[in-house]
This record gives C-alpha cells, structure tokens and sequence, in this order.
C-alpha cells in the first residue's frame, strides 16, 4: 500500500463506527468512511469537539451540521496551498491520500527534465477536480492541461493555483467533456510525455454525456495512447470504485500501454495513516505506469 504520510495539515485522528474523525488545519471534521466497519474506541476527546459533522441519509445523500467551522479555510502541502470548503455529499474539495501521488509524479518529472536539459514535460490531467495533481506536476516544473466538465470545479483549481503562488503557471485551464476533449486532441495530432486521470464512477459532460465507469475506463484508456508520446513518461489512474480493484487496473495498464510502449506498471491501493493506533486507512487504489527508461 502507498500511504500519504508526510502531511501536516492534516490527520486522520481516529476512525470507527463508520465515521473517520479528521483534522484538517485546526479544525475537527466527522464525516461517513463505508469501508470503517469496526466499533470506534471513541478515547481522543476530539469526538465531542467537532466543528462539523456530515450525516449520512439512509435514502442515500446526507447533510452537513455545523458547529462552528468558517465557509471557507486553507490547508497546506509543502508548498501548495488549498482552499478548502464543506459541500455536497460529505466532500471538502481535496483526497489527502492522492499526495502519495503528487509526490511520486513530481519525483518523475524533475528527473525527466534534469535528464532533458530542460525540455518541457507535457502533462493532461482528466477529470482533474480541483487540480491536486494539476499543481504538483507545475510545481515540478510540467507544463499542465487541465481538463474538468465542471466550470465551478476549474474555477476553484484557479483559485488553488493562485493561493499556491502558481497562478502564472503554464497550466491550460479548460472546460470540457474528458472524452471528447481526448478525441478532439487525436485529431489535432497534439501529444503528452504524462496522462493523469481520476474518473467517476458515474457523471454528465457539459452537454449531458453519460460516463458509467464499468462501461467506459477500458475504452478510454486506450484512446488515451493515441496522445502518448513516444517515450511516455506516466500514466496514473485513480479509482474509488470497488469494481477497478488494483489487480484490474494493473492488468487494463498492461494492456493497453505497456503492449504498445514498454515500461512497467504497479498497482495497489493508497491509505491514510490513523494516528489514534498506527493503522492505516484505506482510500482506493491507484495504477501507475512507468515508461521505459
């Protein structure tokens, strides 16, 4: 398991009774974990100190109680800086686990470039969110497109960049249908040494377009060679799906990649660690592709 262990700003304090009681700057969230099945040991007086605390519908859904927690705070990764703030369906607007990630892109970017002399890294970021990954590839050096069907979801990455003094960055800010914007570059001949992808389990493009991740990954990954450059230096894909379990997205990785470029892939899932007893919680997986050196 990779684990994202080197954050300050951020903790996971205690977990259980399908709750995961967090820090995140100086304030204490609660919020649903479906994977936290064991009883909580309820011993760290933060439990009754919560400045919010998502409850769970049992129709599906659910809804914040607040205490005392602003609309809108900061919380910092070396030298990234992101706004967080409370909205629908439990989320803040950042998964502290993916900074095992960013780390591990951000290591495989300066090399590429060191190696280079200096070229420029290319680098498209799909289903980008509010640009984790997007910020760490430009603090490495890369050069990002950064691709979401969400305006709002690109306009609060902006705002990430910017509090993270990369606002002048070299980042293409764009929003669009993943899909159609890949198909789009296919036919523009344009090509990228890295691709990073987060895909939904279920979504909408901007003009309706329905993505069921079971129906839709395996397809897209492969249309997703086409931007490759010759000697590719990433792939990364994320998944909070049960289904694309390390061993699928390994497998979908060698596939459809590493058969037509060389290179490796690893795959496994990516926790948080519990600082209540040293355990580490789950998060989802992650498939890395690795190009040949």
């Amino acid at each position: 398991m990779w684990v994202a262990n080197r954050w300050k700003d951020y903790e996971v304090i205690d977990t259980g009774n399908g709750e995961k009681l967090e820090r995140w700057g100086k304030y204490i969230l609660l919020r649903p974990d479906p994977q936290v099945i064991w009883a909580a040991d309820g011993n760290d007086p933060r439990w009754k100190r919560l400045n919010a605390h998502y409850h769970r519908s049992a129709k599906g859904g659910g809804e914040w109680e607040f205490f005392d927690l602003p609309d809108q705070w900061s919380i910092s990764y070396g030298n990234l800086t992101f706004q967080l703030k409370p909205f629908s369906f439990k989320h803040t607007g950042l998964f502290p686990e993916q900074a095992v990630n960013w780390d591990w892109m951000g290591d495989l970017i300066r090399a590429r470039i060191l190696s280079t002399e200096g070229r420029a890294v290319k680098i498209l970021n799909l289903f980008a969110y509010t640009g984790g990954a997007t910020l760490a590839a430009a603090l490495a050096g890369a050069n990002v497109t950064h691709v979401d069907a969400s305006k709002g979801m690109v306009q609060w990455a902006k705002e990430n960049a910017a509090s993270s003094g990369l606002a002048d960055a070299p980042i293409r800010w764009l929003v669009d249908d993943c899909v159609k914007f890949v198909e789009r570059e296919i036919r523009r001949e344009n090509k990228y040494d890295a691709i990073i992808m987060d895909p939904p389990s279920y979504g909408r493009g901007p003009k309706g377009e329905i993505w069921k991740i079971e129906d839709s990954i395996y397809p897209f990954v492969e249309l997703c060679t086409k931007l490759l450059a010759k000697k590719p230096l990433f792939v990364l894909i994320n998944s909070y799906t049960t289904g694309l379990q390390p061993a699928v997205l390994s497998y979908m990785l060698h596939k459809a990649v590493v058969s037509r470029f060389g290179g490796s892939v690893e795959a496994g899932e990516i926790g948080l660690p519990v600082s209540s007893n040293g355990l580490i919680l789950p998060c989802g997986a992650s498939g890395r592709y690795t190009g040949p050196a």
